[in-house]
């Protein structure tokens, strides 16, 4: 990954995503966490990332699935920016390695935990155990984020929520899920509300 045209992309994309999506965001203050941070969200539209990238300093590394890079049209992008490519018909452990490297080195992960875009009536999908199981494996603080509204032109509805951290130290990793699955959910309805 080049920081260099993170930060450069950043710059330039950032006034213009505000302006054509006016994106309400709450409580950004949550995602000033020193150290290794997941940042995990639910998943509604491909911009959902973008929100909290636009929130923060730090440099973000996301996980996205491997078919962004797969196409000429996308890769340059998504290596540019320092997704971690997966594979989501099997558990893809050189994703997961990738992203614990990035945390035992203090950086940050993206990660939507749905594992693909809810695109049902269903207000969350199930969730997969990445997020909590490398957040117990490096230490790392986990950030929830709800996203909820529409993605269209001058959005009057588009809410973003950064949730207070947590860590999964020695709770379970079902009961940490959980609990990051109820975080999320809840912060669905007040932003629904």
């Amino acid at each position: 990954m080049n920081k260099f045209w993170y930060k450069i992309l950043k710059f330039l994309l950032k006034p213009v995503y505000k302006i054509y999506y006016n994106p309400k965001i709450y409580c950004k203050e949550n995602l000033k966490v020193e150290g290794p941070i997941i940042i995990a969200g639910n998943h509604i539209h491909l911009m959902d990332q973008c929100n909290v990238i636009i929130s923060t300093k730090r440099i973000i590394n996301y996980m996205a699935k491997k078919e962004y890079f797969d196409s000429k049209k996308t890769r340059w992008f998504f290596k540019l920016v320092g997704c971690i490519p997966v594979d989501r018909n099997k558990k893809d452990p050189n994703a997961k390695n990738s992203a614990i490297e990035i945390l035992k080195n203090g950086g940050a992960i993206g990660i939507f935990p749905e594992g693909t875009r809810n695109k049902t009536e269903e207000k969350l999908l199930p969730f997969k155990y990445g997020a909590v199981s490398m957040a117990r494996e490096t230490n790392a603080t986990i950030i929830p984020v709800a996203t909820a509204g529409t993605y269209k032109f001058r959005s009057k509805n588009l809410k973003i929520k950064i949730g207070v951290p947590f860590k999964v130290e020695k709770m379970s990793l079902e009961i940490a899920n959980k609990k990051l699955y109820n975080e999320i959910s809840k912060m669905i309805d007040e932003l629904k509300s």
